[in-house]
């Protein structure tokens, strides 16, 4: 965001979380958002853009992921409806390749979501775990802050977390050896992700928590989040 003079990172937040409410609309699988937002944030970190475009730079994205990730992808026009007409076919063409020229054509990238699959597989994750990192990865996609931190240690932070709020369990030797982390080494996200998790029914962006609080997720963002995180205990065993 650093080349960025017109659009802030609320901004960008507020275009993440209307993608989520895009991808629900049109059943979209999870990993086409997480691809989206990671080019949307590596264009934004080589091209400034004007305000007025970044909805037009989120559904180009968006328009590219589906191409790429769905068997069957929203047609072009359906791009342009989600944008109220606010730009045409072209415009949406001519993004999309800007996207695909600057990122190289650079489009099968690692997200939490992959990593996640895997390391809850390996755990034996439970349902209500498993909804609950879902639903952490995508929070994570919301604040640009998280960015700072390694796809794979978002999803391992993740799983850590859903499994102390639903089981108690923070860690164990399983999920080390598997996510190939230690829990020292995931403080800091496991913290930041609590964080988001804790004020996430306050939160003025919305989509995420009204997605998840659907019966299909388990309700998962009804979940209250633990009140504090046992580190100090672990860090003695």
């Amino acid at each position: 965001m650093r080349k960025q003079q017109d659009i802030t990172v609320g901004m960008r937040s507020i275009l993440v979380d209307w993608l989520v409410e895009v991808a629900d609309e049109y059943k979209l699988h999870t990993e086409t958002t997480h691809l989206a937002v990671n080019y949307i944030d590596r264009f934004l970190s080589h091209m400034a853009v004007l305000r007025g475009k970044l909805q037009l730079v989120g559904a180009a994205a968006m328009f590219v992921a589906a191409k790429f990730e769905e068997i069957y992808p929203p047609y072009l026009g359906e791009f342009v409806y989600i944008t109220d007409d606010t730009y045409t076919k072209k415009q949406v063409l001519r993004m999309e390749h800007l996207i695909l020229k600057v990122l190289n054509f650079d489009v099968a990238v690692p997200t939490s979501n992959q990593f996640l699959k895997r390391y809850l597989k390996s755990a034996g994750a439970d349902k209500k775990t498993e909804f609950l990192a879902q639903y952490l990865c995508e929070l994570a996609l919301v604040e640009f802050d998280c960015t700072q931190y390694l796809p794979s240690m978002i999803a391992a932070s993740a799983v850590s977390l859903a499994s102390y709020t639903v089981s108690g369990k923070i860690w164990d030797d399983t999920m080390e050896h598997y996510m190939q982390y230690e829990l020292q080494d995931l403080v800091p996200c496991i913290k930041r992700l609590h964080e988001i998790l804790s004020g996430a029914s306050k939160n003025s962006l919305q989509a995420l928590f009204e997605k998840y609080k659907d019966a299909k997720y388990d309700c998962v963002s009804n979940i209250v989040a633990p009140a504090t995180l046992p580190f100090e205990e672990m860090a003695e065993c």
